[in-house]
C-alpha cells in the first residue's frame, strides 16, 4: 500500500421513507471507531415507488450493504437474490449485503430485540404475556425469536386487523400467538413492543 494514500472507506447506508430521524449513521460511526473500521454510513430517502432504484444507486456508488427500515422491509425481501433462514422465515429483510454473488438479505430485528430484552434489560420473556403493536416487516422479524423464548401468549394488534390476523395465522404453528383488534385488547401485558 502506498504510504501516502488514504485507506478507502467501505460505504453503507440506511434506506427508508421517512429517514431524517434515523440515528443509524451515528451508531455505526461509533461502532466503526470502536472497532477501527473505516466506513461511511449515510441516510437515504427512497421514493416510495422505487426502493430498488435506491439500492441500485448505492451499489453503483460502491456500496457494500444497507440497513432497511420502514416501509421497505418487504421490498428488500423481494429484491434479495439470497436470503438467510431467519429472513426467509420472517418474509422480511432489514439488512442487505452486496457482493459478487448478488444481494444477500438478512433479518436481524428479532435477534437484536430479544437480546436487548433478555440480556441487556434482564427481562424474561418465558411465561409472560407479550403485546406486539404492528404487523409490518419489523413485526415479522421479531415473532419467531419472541416465540422461541416461550411466552405464555404473544398478541399482535395492528391498525389493520386483517394484517394482524394473517400474521398470527402464518406463525400459529410456532407458539401461542393470536391477533386482536386494538379495541378488543383486554388484560395486562408484561411486555409491550412497538414494531
Amino acid at each position: 500500500m502506498n504510504p501516502f494514500s488514504l485507506p478507502v472507506a467501505d460505504r453503507y447506508a440506511v434506506i427508508g421513507h421517512p429517514i431524517a430521524h434515523s440515528k443509524s449513521p451515528d451508531i455505526h460511526a461509533a461502532f466503526a471507531r470502536q472497532t477501527g473500521q473505516i466506513l461511511t454510513y449515510d441516510k437515504r430517502l427512497a421514493p416510495l415507488d422505487d426502493f430498488a432504484g435506491s439500492v441500485r444507486a448505492l451499489i453503483a456508488e460502491g456500496g457494500r450493504g444497507a440497513n432497511v427500515t420502514v416501509p421497505f422491509k418487504l421490498d428488500a425481501f423481494a429484491l434479495a437474490t439470497t436470503l438467510s433462514e431467519r429472513a426467509r422465515a420472517a418474509g422480511a429483510v432489514n439488512t442487505l449485503r452486496f457482493d459478487a454473488a448478488g444481494v444477500f438479505g438478512d433479518n436481524t430485528d428479532g435477534a437484536g430485540l430479544v437480546t436487548d430484552i433478555v440480556v441487556n434489560a434482564g427481562i424474561a420473556v418465558r411465561g409472560r404475556r407479550v403485546l406486539l403493536l404492528g404487523a409490518g416487516g419489523a413485526a415479522r422479524g421479531v415473532i419467531l425469536p419472541l416465540l422461541a423464548e416461550q411466552p405464555a401468549q404473544l398478541v399482535i394488534a395492528n391498525r389493520s386487523s386483517d394484517k394482524a390476523i394473517a400474521l398470527a395465522a402464518q406463525f400459529a404453528l410456532h407458539g401461542p400467538i393470536v391477533a386482536q383488534d386494538f379495541a378488543a385488547l383486554e388484560g395486562q401485558f408484561d411486555i409491550v413492543i412497538n414494531a
